[in-house]
């Protein structure tokens, strides 16, 4: 027999993750269900996630119903080709300027069987041109600052997007309330449970008492329904992650005499790292550094230093975060999403992958009345292996690094708790097996998309770190060895990958001038942005 359709879903809190995924679900049930959204305009958003990963327009955006052009000129939306990490490797003697490697976007081929990074190991012994220039196209159009578009709107290489958080919050404000969303201004004081334990209605302090069958939690790092009414304990994971604290703020740059990078960039500081989203007139940045090393005055000095600004005239936005995830995302009638599930440092700019993820899987998931528990078990288990999946892949930066130079980067080195899985993949990676089965698109559009969110970390990104880091295997795959004939289709496969940087880099413009083409001369800025004092920095 057929359960009763929910008619009513409220999400508590706003912000990316709240209207994200309001409007998600009123392009998916808004026909059958009535979406709220109630968010307190006294609360402040934290703001930091402004770099995301390549599905969010294919999952998210195209599901909506929104070109890429279209919602890019609404965000001040810029380019992400890759992730370039700046001196995250101990430094040569006498070496002068930065160090850096690449995490591209794109899946890497297999010949024969093998995947592509296998066959360049086995070529060049890890010697000579280093892997990401190597295997990726787009590696030196990133040093040139070019687009991965053309002026014509054809892409030319695969792309994620840098953005104004604030902005995307407000367009998909306006976009979700003008096809049902129902928004209140207010605060949520309290939360009343039902005999069950369930939540069976906020009050607000605006004297409303607002019912659902569904409640949505994106309030942030509060957790207001998931964890303070609910109780679900939050498991803490400093012990795999050491940094807790950030500094950020947005700065002015010059475009037009210095151009706009069209990748993230991930620098490493004496306690952490900086990054930095460039977009047209400023770029994002901000420091993620460990408390237990570096004090906040002092990590605010260290990033203005980075920056040439002045330290006494920058109003920074400081923060505190917790590194891990709640044990249960969806409990009894409640579903957290964003800050209030999880969190992890944005150095692989999972935040907005995270609400994506969860957005998908809770639509996936749908419940109707009575609820079945089972399809909260399936959420809970598809959440955790999501977040502890990539919490390995991040610790991956942390712990193969080879920089001894601060108590902070030998702690990384030697004290971080290690998963079995992390340990696993590592001992794979040694041997010259691969780390996570091929990518394949095969299957329905649900099968594509979990296969997607369950391998994003692929072979190819734990070689660009692992490599990136001079962290090598103890040997390529062995069946290398039994196949000359695949390792010359590879040699095949890599000068062709030359041969198409090197066309590229010839037809190409610069990122400077497709953004500039895109939003039509129109810069949307900050209020609060600080300047460097020193002409040519950033």
């Amino acid at each position: 027999m057929s359960g009763v359709p929910l008619k009513d879903v409220l999400i508590v809190g706003g912000g990316t993750a709240g209207w994200m995924t309001a409007a998600y679900l009123v392009r998916a049930f808004g026909e059958t269900v009535r979406i709220t959204l109630v968010e307190s305009p006294a609360i402040p958003r934290i703001g930091v996630g402004e770099a995301t990963v390549p599905n969010l327009q294919g999952v998210f955006f195209d599901f909506l119903g929104i070109p890429e052009d279209e919602w890019m000129r609404e965000v001040n939306g810029a380019f992400k080709t890759a992730v370039k990490f700046v001196n995250w490797r101990k430094r040569a003697p006498g070496q002068k300027g930065d160090d850096h490697f690449y995490h591209p976007f794109g899946i890497l081929p297999y010949v024969d069987g093998v995947h592509l990074p296998q066959y360049w190991y086995h070529l060049t012994g890890g010697k000579g041109e280093p892997f990401d220039y190597a295997c990726f196209p787009q590696v030196p159009l990133m040093d040139a600052s070019l687009s991965p578009k053309y002026l014509d709107g054809r892409s030319a290489t695969p792309h994620a997007w840098h953005f104004d958080a604030h902005l995307v919050a407000a367009f998909l404000m306006r976009w979700a309330t003008e096809r049902g969303v129902v928004r209140i201004l207010d605060e949520v004081r309290n939360v009343e449970l039902g005999e069950r334990g369930e939540i069976a209605a906020v009050e607000t302090t605006g004297g409303r008492r607002l019912e659902a069958d569904l409640y949505v939690d994106c309030t942030g790092f509060r957790g207001l329904l998931i964890n303070k009414a609910l109780g679900e304990p939050f498991i803490d994971m400093t012990g795999y992650l050491l940094n807790d604290s950030a500094v950020a703020s947005p700065v002015v740059h010059d475009d037009e005499k210095h151009g706009i990078e069209s990748c993230t960039s991930a620098i490493a500081m004496k306690n952490g790292w900086t990054w930095k989203i460039p977009m047209l007139g400023r770029f994002g940045t901000g420091y993620v550094y460990s408390s237990k090393f570096e004090t906040q005055d002092q990590a605010a000095l260290d990033f203005c230093a980075l920056w040439g600004l002045d330290p006494e005239k920058t109003e920074l936005n400081r923060i505190r975060f917790r590194t891990g995830r709640n044990r249960r995302a969806w409990v009894k009638n409640c579903v957290s999403i964003g800050l209030s599930s999880c969190f992890l440092e944005p150095l692989e700019s999972t935040g907005i992958y995270f609400i994506t993820a969860a957005i998908y899987q809770l639509a996936k998931h749908f419940p109707t009345l009575p609820m079945d528990p089972g399809l909260a078990d399936s959420f809970n288990r598809e959440i955790e292996f999501m977040f502890d999946d990539c919490r390995d892949f991040v610790q991956s930066h942390y712990f193969n690094s080879s920089r001894d130079d601060t108590a902070y980067w030998l702690a990384n080195k030697h004290e971080l708790i290690l998963s079995d899985s992390i340990k696993e993949k590592v001992a794979l990676y040694k041997a010259g097996l691969p780390v996570n089965p091929p990518f394949t698109s095969e299957g329905d559009y649900y099968g594509r998309f979990d296969n997607e969110f369950h391998q994003f970390w692929t072979n190819g990104s734990y070689y660009c770190i692992y490599a990136g880091m001079n962290f090598l295997p103890d040997s390529p795959q062995p069946r290398i060895a039994y196949r000359p004939g695949a390792v010359a289709e590879a040699r095949k496969v890599l000068a062709g990958i030359k041969a198409e940087q090197k066309k590229l880099l010839s037809e190409l413009p610069t990122n400077y001038e497709y953004l500039k083409h895109l939003h039509g001369g129109r810069i949307r800025l900050p209020e609060q942005i600080a300047v460097p004092m020193a002409a040519g920095v950033g």
